[in-house]
């Protein structure tokens, strides 16, 4: 009778451990942005995307890391449970890396454009106009199929040819935001914002000079004239609004999380 007593016993502590080791397996799977009420994200160093998620969530844990990849190998590693920041550039990662995919709610929603100096409307009014005939002619569907693949890293960037008649157009970007501006493996700035940023030399008869800088050098060197315009997935807010002219935004976006991808 004990022994029989004894044997129940074990086999009821291994279904237990079998049943909550299959619970937890499915907590950790997270499906909806409800479920990061309390979970640890994790973070790019200098970036405000921890205090955004506190003003959803403010039971929130941090991790911080030097690169968004590298907090994004801390979530495929199960170190994390998700990943906060730009959306596009989430998307970007998790198309090149298997396992992670990006909840379809937003943390915050955020638009992203162009900027010139405050004065400078005809070059705002230039960015609209190429923008808005991209929409029309269905252009911005072909870049955006080229530079935000669901799988695979982006395409290549297309040949702009460009004048010069006109001069120089310089722009200014952080080439650390891929899609939008990145260096490939030529040692090329391309991306998004770069593409768009020819097209608009091109519309404006002039050549574009790229001017790779850190990204809290944009405004001031957009206010000092070094740079004609800025562009680096650069989000519109009111605060930046009284220093630049923002052109219409070319993207909406904001910050997202990315998760380890659920099992079938």
């Amino acid at each position: 009778m004990i022994k029989q007593l004894s044997g129940f016993l074990t086999g009821c502590l291994m279904l237990s451990a079998l049943l909550l080791a299959g619970g937890c397996g499915q907590n950790n799977e997270i499906t909806s942005m409800q479920q990061l009420a309390d979970k640890s994200f994790a973070v790019p160093t200098g970036t405000a995307a921890d205090t955004l998620v506190l003003s959803r969530f403010p039971q929130a844990k941090f991790q911080y890391f030097n690169t968004v990849l590298d907090a994004a190998l801390a979530v495929k590693a199960g170190k994390a449970d998700a990943v906060a920041y730009d959306e596009p550039i989430l998307k970007n990662i998790a198309a090149k890396n298997d396992g992670l995919t990006v909840l379809p709610e937003m943390i915050t929603v955020d638009n992203y454009g162009f900027a010139v100096q405050a004065e400078n409307r005809a070059l705002k009014d230039a960015i609209d106009a190429v923008l808005r005939e991209l929409k029309q002619n269905g252009g911005y569907a072909d870049m955006q199929a080229r530079w935000f693949p669901k799988k695979g890293n982006p395409a290549p960037m297309p040949e702009i040819a460009l004048s010069g008649e006109a001069g120089v157009l310089r722009l200014g970007t952080a080439a650390v935001t891929e899609p939008f501006s990145f260096i490939d493996g030529s040692q090329q700035v391309v991306g998004f914002d770069i593409e768009l940023a020819r097209r608009v030399a091109k519309q404006q008869g002039k050549t574009l000079e790229v001017v790779n800088m850190e990204f809290g050098s944009l405004i001031p060197a957009l206010s000092s004239g070094k740079v004609d315009m800025i562009a680096s997935c650069i989000t519109i807010t009111p605060e930046r609004a009284q220093k630049v002219l923002f052109s219409e935004s070319y993207y909406q976006g904001g910050i997202a999380a990315l998760v380890r991808e659920a099992r079938p």
